[in-house]
């Protein structure tokens, strides 16, 4: 009859640390939220936020490791009891837009983008990213003693793309896939990662998960068609590559409808820019297109990614031009994988109370690089609600938006996630290890 109670009050009593550590350093994590956001750099180029993030670091009495995807850091903690290697991600960059918010922090940088200034702002929460893991960091820090195991904390640049290198050739070498190749993740290598993103019309204070595709996939095309110049009123003495790009537009859906296995999952692929001609009169030699690629389903995307060339270079054939596609993956599926999902789910009820955790019905249609991660180990990425309570939440500035705006209530929830996730993770450890093991043979 008595164990019981005795046992509830020493977890709540455990529990009682964390949030009390998070409510005592909320005001350092604003600090410095409000800080890069009213200085925010573009991907590839978070030279300063990344001197920030080292100092931080190193005052926390967290070893720093740099080197990594130009801007890139890590730190490592080292609990003081045995465990597993744990990861948890923020990511640094901004983007090139012009903020109107209005906010006394409020951003009036300008930076070169793609060889343009432009006006840059923290349009997607990745000051908040950055806040919240630094504060995370901190209050571990303080609590060797209290977690078993060693924490990665990884410090992301360039998720929305590099503002000095072209993404579609060069992919490869911006963000969470140079992170990787650039050995961020090795000596200590971890067996888990751990993400979180802040997200618009959601109220913070808020959970939101799914477990297996939480994010869809993204890649990109570039198509360039190649006829024979003429008058207009003679088509039949050219060849025409506005007629032929029409009839690649409408073909490509099919890849979709007629070639995917829709009891899988969904795609979408768009013609988001065409360009071609210089006069009503005049049927053009060339004609470019640029597109974009996105699915809830690995097995539908890499049908996609190997059958599209064929679909446009016949059709191209068909209407009697030359066609040339480029291909450029961005990132796989956001996956979290099912078992840490299902373990992981009482740390996220303890973090905000079950009635703000929600499972989502349908993934998310947006992409993250965090996917490179994911193939690597099992792991997790959840969202946050960045709209103040109080606010009409189907009018809020959606992420990307020049008035994008993050509650700063919802960084305590954050920079909480983050500590539960490593002190409880070690408890199913094997559990998700194993499951992992099964799943890949």
């Amino acid at each position: 009859m008595l164990v019981t109670p005795l046992l509830i009050t020493a977890q709540t009593s455990f529990a009682d640390w964390i949030k009390d550590s998070v409510s005592k350093n909320e005001s350092k994590t604003i600090q410095i939220r409000h800080y890069i956001h009213e200085h925010p750099e573009l991907g590839n180029m978070e030279f300063n936020t990344s001197k920030l993030v080292q100092n931080e670091l190193k005052s926390y009495g967290i070893e720093v490791r740099k080197g990594f995807a130009k801007t890139g850091v890590i730190g490592i903690l080292k609990g003081d009891l045995p465990g597993p290697v744990m990861a948890l991600r923020a990511d640094m960059d901004a983007l090139p837009i012009e903020e109107k918010t209005n906010l006394s922090y409020a951003s009036k940088v300008k930076a070169q983008y793609q060889g343009e200034l432009q006006p840059v702002m923290h349009a997607c929460g990745h000051d908040a990213h950055t806040a919240m893991l630094l504060g995370a960091a901190k209050i571990l820090a303080e609590n060797k003693n209290r977690f078993a195991g060693t924490v990665v904390f990884v410090f992301q640049p360039s998720e929305e793309g590099a503002a000095d290198l072209a993404g579609f050739s060069q992919g490869d070498q911006i963000g969470s896939r140079k992170m990787i190749t650039d050995g961020a993740l090795k000596k200590p290598e971890p067996e888990v990662m751990f993400g979180i993103h802040v997200v618009s019309g959601i109220p913070s204070g808020s959970i939101f998960y799914k477990d297996e595709a939480m994010l869809n996939s993204a890649d990109e095309f570039r198509i360039k068609l190649t006829g024979q110049q003429v008058h207009a009123s003679m088509p039949w003495a050219g060849r025409d590559p506005i007629v032929a790009s029409a009839a690649i537009i409408n073909n490509i859906q099919t890849m979709i409808s007629r070639r995917s296995d829709l009891t899988k999952g969904m795609a979408v692929i768009t013609v988001g820019h065409i360009s071609g001609g210089t006069a009503a009169n005049i049927i053009p030699k060339e004609v470019d297109m640029e597109g974009t690629i996105r699915t809830n389903n690995e097995d539908i995307r890499q049908n996609i990614l190997q059958q599209l060339p064929e679909m446009v270079t016949h059709t191209a054939l068909a209407n009697n031009v030359k066609a040339e596609i480029e291909l450029s993956p961005y990132a796989p599926v956001t996956y979290n994988n099912k078992m840490l999902t299902q373990l992981i789910l009482p740390t996220l009820e303890n973090t905000v109370g079950k009635n703000n955790l929600h499972r989502m019905e349908t993934n998310a249609s947006a992409s993250d690089d965090f996917a490179h991660y994911g193939k690597l180990m099992p792991s997790l990425y959840i969202s946050l609600g960045a709209t103040p309570k109080n606010q009409d939440m189907s009018k809020a500035a959606p992420n990307h938006s020049p008035e994008f705006i993050v509650d700063d209530a919802t960084l305590k929830t954050g920079v909480e996630s983050h500590i539960r996730f490593v002190m409880d993770y070690p408890a199913i450890a094997s559990q998700v290890q194993k499951a992992w093991r099964d799943d890949k043979k």
